[in-house]
């Protein structure tokens, strides 16, 4: 293999040519970021979570290939992913994955002691989300756990202390990744139920659409009722209003159950969490008021 071709294989195996996952991990991370400090951003802090989180991505989707490298030839998707194809062997795949880690944790250590406590929390649940699949029948619910927990982290590492608020946009988070990952899962359920893994979409079978469309809406008012008691401006409000419309779209694209539509409703959650963020800045910055 030449020098050019390994470093395609490692890209792909880092997902850097596929960012949607990336985008899905940003979106709570920026959520956090700009509350926690009310807009008054460090650019230290910036930097280091919006690097962190490439860096920490890239591992993570390492380590579920590692952990599904015997499952992932079976399975038409993801067949020709570096570990499935063996143009990537474990031991050299793990020992990037390492070295994606040392580098993300040698940024939390400019942070403070609480931040780099939550950090390990956080390396944790990327290490054991992908075996999650083996035997927990909703993996999504602990995948939301794990994209999420860089809200509390990024209140910590502004403050020292977790304000409430922050556990309950963690919480918010989880169904927001119930639902996308479940979209996800629909693209992959036939195989996934051969090869013996559990997914949401296996878990809800006829009820998959109706639970991603109930997850978007648990999700839409928990953070609606955190723009209340966050007091952020009426533009907040016009992103979840944007973010909702984006939600029926998807329900439109899943409803037959189509493949490619599913996996198409799964990338539009970009559009879901970009809304929500645009209307959080604009929330904070501009700070026109509503119901106050």
């Amino acid at each position: 293999m030449t020098l050019k071709e390994r470093l395609d294989a490692y890209e792909q195996l880092m997902r850097l040519d596929k960012p949607i996952g990336i985008l899905l991990l940003l979106w709570p991370v920026l959520w956090g970021l700009w509350l926690a400090p009310r807009g008054l951003l460090r650019l230290d802090i910036l930097l280091i979570f919006m690097v962190g989180t490439v860096l920490m991505r890239s591992a993570g989707c390492i380590i579920n290939d590692f952990a599904d490298r015997n499952f992932d030839p079976h399975v038409a998707r993801t067949r020709d992913r570096p570990l499935a194809a063996r143009r990537v062997g474990p031991a050299e795949a793990l020992a990037l994955a390492a070295v994606l880690v040392a580098l993300a944790f040698t940024l939390v250590l400019f942070l403070n002691r609480l931040t780099i406590v939550l950090a390990f929390v956080a390396l944790f649940l990327a290490v054991t989300y992908p075996f999650t699949k083996r035997f927990f029948p909703l993996p999504q619910a602990y995948l939301g756990i794990a994209f999420g927990i860089s809200i509390p982290m990024a209140f910590a590492a502004y403050h020292g202390t977790i304000a409430a608020v922050a556990w309950v946009m963690l919480a918010a988070n989880v169904f927001w990744a119930i639902a996308y990952d479940t979209e996800y899962a629909m693209v992959d359920r036939d195989d996934d139920v051969k090869l013996g893994l559990k997914s949401s979409a296996i878990l809800l079978g006829r009820f998959d659409v109706a639970a991603v469309m109930v997850c978007h809406t648990v999700f839409l008012v928990i953070m609606t009722f955190i723009g209340f008691w966050a007091s952020l401006g009426i533009f907040y409000y016009v992103g979840i209003v944007l973010a909702a419309g984006f939600v029926f779209h998807q329900y439109q694209l899943i409803r037959e159950r189509n493949r490619d539509q599913c996996f198409k409703a799964f990338l539009n959650n970009n559009w879901v969490g970009a809304a929500i963020f645009a209307g959080l800045a604009l929330g904070l910055y501009l700070d026109i008021p509503m119901f106050r």
